[in-house]
This record gives structure tokens, sequence and C-alpha cells, in this order.
């Protein structure tokens, strides 16, 4: 039986990564730092670490067939960004080189094009430009991971259970903006937390002549609209869908009288997606069918019944 170690296992990815691992009857060794793994599984085997720490990551990878390096720092200041994402993961592919791991899949993003506009690219066709700490250890990660010989997947926007991102993100530029708009026309890459789960596993055990690719966009192939996205979240929560539409500049004055950055209006007022048809092919994996809206409103609900 393979054995799998999945870092960030008390994370959002991390953890539906290990439950998913748990329901194929994978062997698991699972990397927490601070938490406990957010998946309770029966006989796998947990492991005390810090990214951080090189010198904790001693003997991690004995006895890996798979690493899924699902772990990453996200905000913070950019020296605890580069302890983590760049320095802790070429300190942890170090001990994976060490121990013999033949397969390394990084749970990368998106984010490391920077902003821009992005119509059906695929990832050879994008030059990377990280424009925060985050993303630049998180590209640095990445070019370890290559350099390894690893695989490296980009999704753009993850939701689902555990989102504090996306969803959490819509809801409230959703109650700043007494209207739609343009129309909310913008398409965007998306893809539910589990497909992504299933996508990282995939690729961790799939023979390596199936891999056409070093770099794969992680996103359900057809895009989503982001009023599409907006209106199953407004449902979701139990908003209102706005009769009025606003321009550009009548929504960036509302945010702003909210205390609100723009950042998220850009991303949900530009083409934000990307050809991810390439790894569910490699993957032998029917990606079901086009995103719904009860994807994206359970977990809006499930938000408004957290915030009482």
């Amino acid at each position: 039986m393979l054995t799998i170690l999945i870092t960030g296992a008390s994370g959002f990815v991390g953890g539906h990564v290990t439950r998913e691992a748990a329901r194929r009857g994978l062997a698991l060794s699972l990397l927490s730092h601070s938490r406990p793994p957010a998946a309770a599984v029966r006989g796998a085997r947990t492991v005390r670490a810090d990214l951080a720490d090189p010198g904790s990551l001693s003997g991690v990878c004995d006895g890996v067939d798979v690493l899924l390096h699902c772990a990453s720092r996200i905000g913070g200041s950019p020296e605890a960004n580069e302890a983590v994402n760049a320095r802790g993961t070429a300190a942890l592919l170090a001990e994976a080189r060490r121990a013999g791991v033949p397969r390394v899949v990084y749970l990368s993003t998106a984010s490391v094009y920077g902003r821009g506009t992005f119509r059906g690219e695929r990832p050879e066709q994008v030059p990377r430009n990280p424009g925060s700490p985050t993303s630049l250890t998180r590209a640095a990660a990445e070019d370890a991971v290559l350099a390894a010989g690893g695989i490296v997947l980009r999704p753009h926007l993850v939701h689902g259970e555990g989102d504090t991102w996306v969803v959490p993100g819509a809801l409230r530029i959703l109650r700043a903006l007494p209207g739609t708009v343009d129309g909310w026309p913008a398409l965007l890459s998306a893809i539910s937390v589990r497909d992504l789960a299933g996508l990282l596993l995939g690729a961790g055990l799939a023979p390596a002549a199936d891999l056409t690719a070093s770099v794969y966009h992680a996103a359900h192939p057809v895009p989503v609209t982001a009023g599409a996205f907006l209106r199953a979240v407004a449902e979701g929560a139990g908003l209102p869908w706005p009769e009025r539409d606003l321009s550009v500049e009548e929504a960036r004055a509302a945010l702003a009288a909210h205390g609100q950055s723009p950042h998220g209006l850009d991303m949900l007022t530009t083409d934000h997606w990307f050809d991810s048809a390439q790894l569910w092919a490699d993957l032998r994996t029917d990606p079901g069918p086009a995103l719904n809206a009860a994807v994206w409103a359970v977990p809006a609900k499930q938000q408004c019944e957290a915030e009482g």
C-alpha cells in the first residue's frame, strides 16, 4: 500500500485531501504544526513539524511514496512567508530527496500571475508576476518543486466547506453594494474543494507516463460568470438580489464608504479564467456538469449561520 504524506493536513484544502485519501483506504502520514489534523483518520500517523524550523522536518518523509504539499503561509510578514513558503518548502524537498520520495505534488495558486485579465490561457502561456509576499514566496516554492521533478497545481477560486476567503469575501461585497456592477459578466475559474482534493490525489497517484505537464491549472474546465456566482451566494445567504446596476466607479465609491478594498471588486469585474482541461484529461477524470448554484449557496448559508 502506498503511503502518502500530506502537509497542511489541518488546513482548508489539506483537510479535504486527508478525508478523500482516507475514503480511498490509503496509508496516511499527516504533517501538522500548530493544530491537529482537521480530519481524524483511524490508523493515520500524525507528524508534528514546522516548515519554518527545518530541523523539525528530519525523518518526516521516511517510508513515504507520495508527498502532497498543501501547506502555505498566507498573509503575515514577508519574513514569515519566506520562512514557510520558500525556505520551508526547500527544506521539505531536501528531506523528501534524502528519503527517496518518488512523487511530489505542490498546491500553489493562480495568484502567482499577479493582477491582470486572463482568458483561457494554459500555464506556459502566462508569465508569473507575483504581487504580494505570499504569492512571491509561493512562486519560489514552485521553483523548488519543479527543480525536484515535482508537479504544481494552480487553482484560482476554491470554495466549499471550510472556505474562509471566497464566499465570505463575496458576502462582504454583496452587503456593501446597493446594486450589481455592469451586470457582473466576468468569467472566473473556480473549483470545489472536494474536486480539488481529488485532483491533488490524482496527480499524486497517476502513472508518470499519464502526466503530460509539470504545471497544471486546477479548476472546473467551464468558467462561471461573476453574476452566477454572486447570485448563488446571495440566495444561500438569504440576501435580496438588487435591481439597480452600478458602474465600476460607483461600486468603488460604495466599497470605500464601507472601508473595503477594491481588490475583490477588481477580481469580479475582470476575466480570470484559465484553461484547466489538461489536468482532467491526463487524470482521465470527468469534471461533471458545470458549476451550479447549489454548490455556492451551501457555504454561503453556512457562513451566515456561523455569523449568527
